[in-house]
């Protein structure tokens, strides 16, 4: 029974986090979720709060991370995870990242708890390898208006690989693809939040760039379920997880402007610096070591998400 499993979730108030939070809650482990609450929100998780297999702790582990008793499992998601968050806070981003991914790695050595950090698609760059899989090393810019998190995930992989070698620390890597569904915030910066925040407040849709770029975006609870999967493998090495039904940017567009039964122009604006052209999970090693694969369609996921956004504005 899970019920005797203590598990640590770090940026539990966030979008993923608090959707983590709720399938180990539901799943009978005792949660503690932790945040600092920059970008996250309490509004996500205070649903738990009654429950008596839930915990919060308001703290930063950039600064430290103490947890009292036995610990069985980490999950480090604590991080800014949109542009418009990881521009405003570069140093955060960079120092959740490193000392806060080695302050959890130091907590799960000490407790000999099993750790899985969220990584993310961004450690590939802007990619010359299309679809991008796990052997691809990326084309990133180190010292561009990116790189603060850019780097940071890419360090964050490589000090967690140095203590599964140095320490034989049980470690698990997850590479985020785009990922959409309730929780998200309207003003996160991001393709999908920007899209419905224009078209249901009448603004005209904003594309960056000619619209030919993609992005392939999976369900969050899809995203959960493989998180899930990849914690009780037995697989170290770095596993994307995402959806790989790849769109452009133009084409999804129009599918939030029929969706939402809106007229709104589309509108052209220069790409912003190092924005990735393309963006397609190859999710071989997710289907073979974890027998997952996404199975919400994007038609169905961006009703849900439209509902959740209409009921935010009070629409």
């Amino acid at each position: 029974m899970n019920k005797d499993k203590r598990i640590l979730i770090t940026g539990a108030a966030g979008f993923i986090g608090s959707h983590l939070c709720d399938r180990f809650v539901n799943e009978g482990f005792q949660v503690i979720g932790m945040d600092n609450l920059i970008t996250g929100d309490m509004k996500n998780i205070e649903h738990l709060f009654p429950l008596p297999n839930f915990q919060f702790y308001h703290q930063d582990v950039s600064r430290y991370v103490h947890v009292p008793g036995e610990l069985h499992y980490i999950l480090h998601f604590a991080s800014p995870a949109s542009p418009v968050d990881y521009v405003k806070w570069p140093i955060q981003t960079m120092k959740v990242g490193s000392l806060g991914t080695h302050n959890c790695l130091g907590l799960a050595l000490s407790k000999k708890s099993r750790i899985l950090v969220a990584s993310t698609s961004e450690v590939y760059g802007d990619p010359l390898v299309h679809p991008q899989t796990e052997e691809y090393w990326g084309n990133v810019n180190p010292v561009g208006p990116r790189s603060m998190y850019d780097e940071a995930k890419r360090f964050q992989e490589a000090i967690t690989m140095a203590y599964h070698n140095a320490h034989k620390l049980d470690t698990r890597i997850v590479r985020i693809f785009n990922t959409y569904g309730p929780r998200m915030r309207l003003n996160d910066g991001r393709v999908l939040p920007n899209f419905f925040y224009q078209a249901i407040t009448g603004q005209d849709i904003t594309v960056y760039g000619d619209g030919s770029q993609t992005r392939s975006f999976c369900y969050v609870s899809d995203l959960v379920d493989g998180i899930y999967r990849l914690l009780f493998s037995d697989y170290a090495m770095p596993v994307n997880v995402g959806n790989p039904d790849e769109i452009t940017i133009s084409q999804f567009a129009e599918e939030i402007i029929t969706l939402t039964k809106t007229d709104q122009k589309v509108v052209y604006k220069p790409l912003p610096i190092d924005d990735p052209k393309q963006r397609q999970p190859d999710i071989t090693k997710a289907k073979s070591l974890l027998g997952w694969e996404p199975k919400v369609h994007r038609s169905e996921g961006l009703k849900i998400t439209y509902e959740y956004f209409k009921k935010a504005l009070g629409k």
